[in-house]
């Protein structure tokens, strides 16, 4: 199994959201090489522009791109959701998004009809866009798999591991990395449940 940080504009580096940590994608995305791609969120504050928490009142408003829908909306002008489109015809190819991957599916038009999740306060965007939202933490749509809040990037990535490698690989990366995934992947399986 090889693992690549790719992006749609090539080699550069790429900022995370927490702490300023810059990381090096080493290429651009080819699909041709590609048997799974992974679309991470972004990080930043939540909410509206010109929203201010309470516990920030007073201080001078930051600017507007640091609002996660602002965030993820500036990869609707790159390459990226041609890509992504590529990626979700190609059925030899899997789709997994963690937390805001999944909107930035959503807001490209791609998750129409799917069943998938994201970051709760994310869920309702991604009804808006025509997708199914699921409140779960892993929803498998067959060759799209989201993960929901950041946290469940770990559920995400045992769940995918468990796919690909096996149960029994997966088990050991738990055990090596001391963490239990939580929850049940959800699936559009099986009766639907009755109200209680």
């Amino acid at each position: 199994m090889t693992v690549e940080l790719v992006t749609a504009e090539g080699p550069r580096e790429v900022v995370s959201g927490i702490g300023g940590l810059t990381l090096r994608a080493v290429g651009a995305l080819d699909l041709e090489r590609a048997d799974m791609l992974l679309v991470p969120g972004a990080s930043g504050r939540v909410g509206e522009p010109g929203e201010a928490p309470e516990e920030e009142v007073g201080v001078a408003e930051r600017k507007q791109d640091e609002f996660i829908p602002v965030l993820l909306g500036r990869t609707l002008t790159t390459e990226l959701p041609a890509l992504l489109k590529q990626a979700m015809d190609d059925p030899d190819i899997t789709v997994a998004t963690v937390c805001g991957g999944s909107l930035v599916l959503a807001m490209a038009g791609l998750l129409e009809g799917r069943h998938a999740t994201t970051h709760h306060m994310g869920l309702d965007m991604l009804d808006a866009t025509g997708a199914h939202a699921v409140r779960a933490r892993i929803v498998d749509d067959g060759d799209l798999i989201t993960g929901a809040g950041v946290t469940s990037g770990l559920d995400l990535g045992l769940y995918l591991l468990e796919r690909e490698a096996g149960l029994r690989v997966a088990h050991a990366v738990e055990e090596l990395i001391s963490h239990e995934r939580r929850g049940t992947v959800w699936r559009a399986q099986g009766p639907t449940p009755t109200t209680l």
